[in-house]
C-alpha cells in the first residue's frame, strides 16, 4: 500500500484555450474542476496504473474529496491552470489557515492510518498551508519511519531543507529548488527534474540520467506528480535504478500530453517506455 499527505490540497481549475496573449481577453474552450494538490494528483495517477493507494490531508470546506482526509474549519483555497495546448500557466492560491488542535488532530489520525494500512511507502507532497510548522513534514517522516514505512518528500523551501532533517528516502526537487537540498544526508535519494531534459538520480548505487526520447506538446503541471507516482511504485517494489527512472521519464511525459493534472496518456506512456533504454 502506498499512502499519499495533502496538507494543503485545492479545487483544481483548468481553462483550454487556443493561445495566451498577455494583456488580452480569452475565450475558453473547456473547463475542468476536480479535487487536486499535489499528493491527490500523485494518488490519482497510481489508482489509473492499478496500484493500491491511500490518500490523506487537511481537507477544508468545499473539497469535493475527503476518503480519509481529515476536516479542518478553513476554505480549501483553488488552484488555475491556463493552457493552450502546447505549455500551461498556473496560479495557485494560499491554504487556510490551520490551528495547532486541527494539526494535532491530524497526526494522530495519520499515525492511526500507518497502523492500519500497513503502508509501505508514504508519499509527501506539496506546499504547507498557513498555521503549519516549517518542520511539519520533518514530523511526518519521522512517525512513517517509525512505522516501517519508507518516504518520499516533493516540496520546497524551508519544509524542504527542514524535512531533510529527518533523512527521508527520496526527495524530488526541480531545478530551482537544488539549493535547498545541499547538505542533504547520503542516505536519501536526490531525483533531479530537469523538465525536457528528464530527471538525473543520485543514489546509493550511482548517478543515473534518463532523458525522454523526444519533446512532449502539452499541459507539463502534472508532470512531476506523476513522476512521483513511479518513484513510489518502484520504491515499493525494490524496482533497480535506472529501470525505474525510465518509467518515471515516461510517465512524465505522458502526463504531459493528458489535459489535467493527476491524469496521464496510458497509450503513449507504454510508447515511451519502449523507446527508453536506460
Amino acid at each position: 500500500m502506498i499512502l499519499t499527505v495533502t496538507l494543503n490540497p485545492a479545487i483544481d481549475v483548468t481553462y483550454r484555450v487556443a493561445s495566451i496573449v498577455l494583456g488580452e481577453a480569452h475565450r475558453v474552450s473547456d473547463v475542468d474542476t476536480r479535487a487536486g494538490g499535489k499528493g491527490v494528483n500523485v494518488a490519482n495517477v497510481l489508482t489509473q496504473l492499478g496500484e493500491p493507494v491511500t490518500m490523506t490531508g487537511l481537507g477544508g470546506t468545499g473539497f469535493p474529496l475527503m476518503q480519509d482526509f481529515f476536516p479542518i474549519g478553513g476554505a480549501c483555497r483553488r488552484t488555475l491552470v491556463v493552457t493552450d495546448g502546447i505549455d500551461g500557466t498556473g496560479f495557485w492560491e494560499p491554504g487556510p489557515q490551520v490551528t495547532a488542535a486541527e494539526w494535532s488532530g491530524f497526526l494522530d489520525h495519520y499515525t492511526a492510518l500507518l497502523t492500519w494500512s500497513e503502508a509501505r511507502v508514504v508519499v509527501l507532497s506539496g506546499s504547507l498551508p498557513p498555521g503549519l510548522p516549517e518542520v511539519a513534514y520533518a514530523r511526518l517522516i519521522d512517525i512513517a519511519h517509525a512505522h516501517g514505512a519508507r518516504s518520499i518528500l516533493d516540496t520546497s523551501g524551508a519544509p524542504l531543507r527542514l524535512g531533510l532533517v529527518a533523512e527521508p528516502d527520496l526527495i524530488k526537487p526541480n531545478a530551482r529548488e537544488m539549493g535547498d537540498v545541499v547538505g542533504a544526508s547520503r542516505r536519501t535519494t536526490i531525483v533531479a527534474s530537469k523538465g525536457p531534459d528528464g530527471l538525473e538520480a543520485t543514489t546509493a548505487d550511482g548517478v543515473f540520467v534518463v532523458r525522454p526520447p523526444r519533446p512532449i506538446a502539452g499541459n507539463p503541471t502534472g508532470a512531476g506528480d506523476a513522476c512521483v507516482a513511479a518513484l513510489a511504485r518502484g520504491l515499493r517494489d525494490g524496482t533497480a535504478w535506472p529501470a525505474l527512472l525510465a518509467d518515471a521519464v515516461a510517465l512524465s511525459a505522458a502526463a504531459v500530453a493528458a489535459p489535467v493534472a493527476g491524469t496521464f496518456d496510458h497509450d503513449l506512456y507504454l510508447q515511451i517506455r519502449t523507446e527508453i533504454n536506460p
